[in-house]
């Protein structure tokens, strides 16, 4: 077998539905050797479904469970029973990795807290990924994708401009917070574990998916934090034209960024009169007439054809997408170019088609080796017994503090806006020296975005914007128009450890900086480079966003409310799913490469990034033939699973029962008969579902959300309000677990913003530094890391390079 990337590293996974299961995944398609311990019953995702229409015995593997855990082995172990807890001790003497979704209570019953892990097994890392992480007052209450997704305030971003408030907050489709979260952990998984194999020590990584989610909410918090505005999902964009449009033949989407895209837009509508108004002129004016704008431009747009508008649209640069359904992604001729979709043999499905990598590798690494497998088809497994990858020799543990796992690795960042820096921004909460590379010339568009202090006079240092995304990082101010400022920047990759850009396609390479020139003097170099379409396919040259990657996904078609249109998705999506991605790919070469020395070049496409985390509409069409409607906040199989009313002035929470005992426990509370023959079991709960909702909303309209969540999360209900970012900011769970920074900034002082989602038990925590000023520590990196003079620094900037 070819050699992959994660070959030799072996993990243990206790875990279920989503999270858990996603992040070993991305290692074992990568190359890990996964053991999935199953209780006697199995993974829930098993039954979830979907399954094909005419499959009469379902079987333990629906199409979600399929999707979510290929190139793993399942042994089952009663965990409650000794034989089974020493089958997991086992497992766990030769793992190099613990990934677990366990409460601390039925972590602590395991024996699986950081302690006692540390004394059996002192060089494992184990990774805890749980709704509100190990600590904290909410540790230890019940939530599913439903409460993460409103409690760390994407719900009540979502979808985005509507008009009537009594719509509620909204869930994107699927299990959007989960996918997200499981990358985040895969990657700093993988930068302990590597750590744990230089050093011999061992970490216990407590990561709380809530936090995950606040710190993916683009520029909502920092709106808050800087100008005491609370953005919500009402009103109108500041950017505009922004949205989904209908056509001739389905929906487009369309964003315009910057001002030389709306002159471009025009003269691709050949320039009718009402755009050549005055009140268009501005952002500010596009902005307070975004509703004139929208009905003129909807009129043109809606008399077009959507991919021949995408395609001349693209071809004048501007951001043209459809709102693709996964039907029409199956048949996409830059998707097909790129590989990206892969078939295989599923036992009990048949063959099925699925997407691949979410990022495209010049090393093929990534493969699927191995089907989702039966429930305990690996009885007996062990770590090195023929069946699974080849083991190493763990290293012995070294004294002295851990750190960070990423401490002494530097990164040269060539990135600006979101998904690059969002990318190198995890990488800096890892440990790493973190170098943006950006220029006076041209400042990063982070700095530039209407999200200054109000407290402040404005300037490229007081963004708020900036100052989230560039945490823990240093500047460095390089004219890159010059060709001395190209050399310098082409020095400072080649001495760094990894390599990052988001620029458009092609820029790179103009610079003299794009993979093959860098690989042709450092052949172990790691690139890690992001683009709308990524580098490679039909599409390559066309312009992406973050927002226009929820509707080529097709997650926008399968995001909305009940009997209403496709709609976004409260966040764009797509710049922190590429960034993610990007960062634990980045990571997993960089192990790579210090067990064989070679180097790596990683094209992720936006596009492709967050497709790959769309497995339930994906399957659902694969096996049905259909794909999901627009279901609001409800749920496929669940209910009550919706997010309802209280009192106080615009107030939500989110309840759902999973299983008859929620279920009992609510009844009991919102005085609903339990036996009523309407609600007596799933399917009547589910086909009852309008008449169970007003029941619960007329309890919910007259209690506090909080007062609602309390009690329902004492009886073991799932429940959680739907928060704003202001409340995020006062929340005591977050604050407990040092998630809201308010570090020192030379030009803004201490305002808030968003840390780090995961705690370390052995290594340090929090961020260490805020946001660079523009070329903060130009002279510092070109003395510390580059080897110049006082003399040659004085030549450069003589001569205008750095700048």
């Amino acid at each position: 077998m070819t050699a992959r990337g994660l070959d030799g590293i072996r993990v243990v996974e206790l875990g279920q539905m989503v999270a858990a299961p996603w992040t070993a995944k991305l290692l074992a398609d990568l190359g890990a050797d996964v053991i999935k311990v199953e209780p006697p019953h199995g993974d829930p995702a098993r039954r979830r479904g979907p399954y094909r229409p005419d499959a009469g015995d379902q079987g333990d593997i629906g199409g979600l469970f399929a999707a979510i855990n290929t190139n793993k082995r399942s042994v089952v172990a009663n965990l409650s029973h000794t034989d089974g807890r020493l089958t997991l001790d086992r497992l766990l003497a030769d793992a190099d990795l613990l990934i677990h979704d366990l409460t601390p209570r039925a972590a602590a019953e395991l024996n699986l807290m950081p302690e006692s892990l540390r004394a059996q097994h002192p060089s494992l890392v184990t990774m805890s990924i749980t709704p509100f992480g190990q600590t904290g007052p909410y540790a230890d209450w019940r939530a599913e994708e439903l409460q993460v997704v409103h409690g760390g305030g994407w719900g009540w971003l979502a979808p985005g401009c509507v008009q009537d408030p009594e719509l509620p907050p909204l869930k994107p489709h699927g299990h959007q917070a989960a996918f997200q979260s499981g990358f985040a952990a895969a990657c700093a998984s993988l930068a302990a574990v590597d750590r744990a194999q230089r050093t011999g020590g061992g970490e216990y990584i407590d990561f709380a998916q809530m936090s995950y989610v606040v710190g993916m909410l683009e520029a909502a918090f920092i709106i808050w934090s800087y100008t005491g505005e609370i953005p919500s999902r009402l009103g109108a964009r500041i950017l505009n034209p922004w949205g989904i449009f209908p056509a001739t033949d389905g929906h487009i989407f369309l964003v315009c960024v910057e001002s030389d895209q709306w002159e471009r837009l025009k003269d691709l509508m050949g320039r009718p009169e009402w755009a050549d108004m005055d009140i268009f002129d501005t952002v500010e004016g596009r902005f307070e007439n975004e509703d004139l704008l929208r009905m003129w431009l909807g009129e043109w747009i809606a008399t077009q054809s959507v991919m021949d508008l995408f395609h001349r649209g693209q071809a004048e640069r501007l951001a043209f997408a459809p709102v693709n359904t996964v039907a029409q992604m199956a048949a996409d001729p830059h998707l097909a170019a790129r590989d990206f979709l892969v078939t295989y043999d599923q036992p009990g499905l048949g063959r099925i088609t699925v997407p691949g990598a979410p990022s495209r590798l010049t090393k093929r690494w990534w493969s699927i080796c191995r089907p989702a497998p039966a429930l305990g088809a690996h009885n007996g497994a062990e770590f090195g017994d023929g069946t699974g990858t080849a083991t190493a020799t763990p290293a012995v543990p070294a004294a002295g503090a851990a750190g960070r796992p990423l401490d002494g690795v530097t990164v040269a960042d060539f990135s600006w806006v979101w998904a690059g820096p969002y990318c190198t921004l995890h990488l800096a909460h890892l440990g790493a020296t973190v170098i943006k590379v950006e220029s006076e010339a041209r400042p990063d568009l982070g700095r530039r975005l209407p999200t200054q202090s109000a407290h402040h006079e404005p300037t490229l240092d007081t963004n708020g914007y900036f100052n989230q995304y560039g945490q823990g990082k240093k500047s460095i101010t390089i004219d890159m128009g010059t060709a001395q400022g190209r050399a310098l920047a082409k020095r400072l990759a080649l001495s760094c450890d990894l390599v990052v850009s988001n620029y458009a396609t092609g820029v790179m390479d103009e610079w003299g900086l794009g993979y093959e020139s860098l690989a042709a003097e450092r052949p172990d170099v790691i690139v890690g480079a992001v683009s709308g379409y990524g580098h490679h396919g039909p599409y390559k040259s066309y312009m992406g966003y973050g927002p226009t990657t929820g509707p080529l996904s097709g997650l926008a078609s399968m995001t909305g409310y009940p009997g209403g249109d496709a709609d976004e998705l409260g966040v764009s999506l797509g710049d922190p799913a590429a960034g993610i991605a990007t960062a634990y790919a980045l990571v997993a070469a960089l192990v790579a490469r210090r067990r064989t020395g070679e180097g790596q070049f990683i094209d992720t496409s936006m596009w492709e990034a967050t497709t790959a985390c769309t497995a339930e509409g994906w399957m659902e069409w694969v096996l049905r033939g259909s794909q999901p409607e627009p279901m609001g906040n409800l749920d496929p199989l669940w209910s009550p699973h919706n997010v309802y009313r209280c009192a106080g002035n615009d107030d939500w929470v989110a309840v759902c029962c999973t299983d008859e005992v929620e279920w009992v426990a609510l009844a009991a509370l919102t005085g609903i008969d339990p036996a009523d023959e309407r609600f007596a079991t799933v399917v009547g709960r589910k086909a009852n579902e309008n008449e169970l909702d007003k029941l619960i909303s007329a309890w919910t309209r007259e209690r506090d959300q909080w007062d609602v969540t309390e009690l329902l999360q004492a009886a073991g209900v799932p429940a959680f309000p739907s928060l704003s970012v202001r409340s995020l900011e006062e929340n005591p769970h977050l604050a407990e677990r040092g998630l809201i920074e308010r570090l020192e900034h030379p030009a803004v002082g201490q305002m808030s913003h968003i840390g780090i989602p995961w705690r370390l038990t052995e290594g340090t925590n929090g961020v260490r530094a805020p946001a660079p000023t523009l070329g903060q520590h130009t002279h510092e990196v070109l003395i510390d890391v580059l080897g110049l003079s006082p003399t040659e620094i004085s030549a450069l900037e003589a001569s205008g390079v750095l700048r």
